[in-house]
């Protein structure tokens, strides 16, 4: 066994009920956990001893659309001390927000507010939930699978007359 699977063997006997699935593909291990215990869950790896994931290095959305539940978010967790990652996968549907982990990782704050920015997800306890990376009036999240694509056909040498056929021109 592992080092990664003797650690989430660990957060399981600590989180029965919250640790839903444990994975592992390609040397990466993954716990699917329920987003209520997600705060709770992440102060016990970053402060309980022989773990020391002091390192958020990343939190990313994703979106499965059209299956249910839709939204997942990844926490990515890293140890300097034992040069270990771990990830811990919290799955919501639209419209219910996950708990904020800014209180116990700071930098969560701004890939949260990214990720709220891009998906629509919310955090509940958030300190400053608002756009970060779009205008502030923009409609929509760019970053679901069902927003609106431009479809805008590239212009290439063999399709050129054809594309500046359908653009706009600016009446003389």
């Amino acid at each position: 066994m592992s080092d990664l699977q003797a650690i989430a063997k660990q957060i399981k006997q600590q989180f029965p009920d919250a640790v839903e699935e444990i994975s592992e593909f390609r040397g990466e291990v993954t716990l699917r956990v329920d987003k209520a215990a997600i705060v709770e869950m992440l102060t016990y790896c970053r402060d309980a001893e022989g773990l020391d994931f002091k390192m958020l290095s990343d939190v990313a959305g994703v979106d499965y659309w059209p299956e249910d539940p839709r939204f997942a978010v990844n926490y990515v967790l890293y140890s300097l001390r034992f040069n270990h990652t771990i990830r811990l996968k919290v799955y919501t549907v639209e419209g219910e927000a996950i708990p904020t982990v800014s209180g116990v990782y700071p930098g969560a704050n701004w890939m949260e507010r990214e990720i709220y920015d891009m998906f629509g997800m919310e955090f509940d306890g958030h300190p400053d939930q608002r756009r970060i990376l779009m205008p502030f009036d923009w409609t929509g999240h760019p970053q679901r699978k069902d927003y609106p694509l431009g479809y805008e056909e590239v212009q290439f040498t063999f399709n050129f007359d054809r594309v500046q056929s359908q653009k706009p021109h600016p009446k003389e």
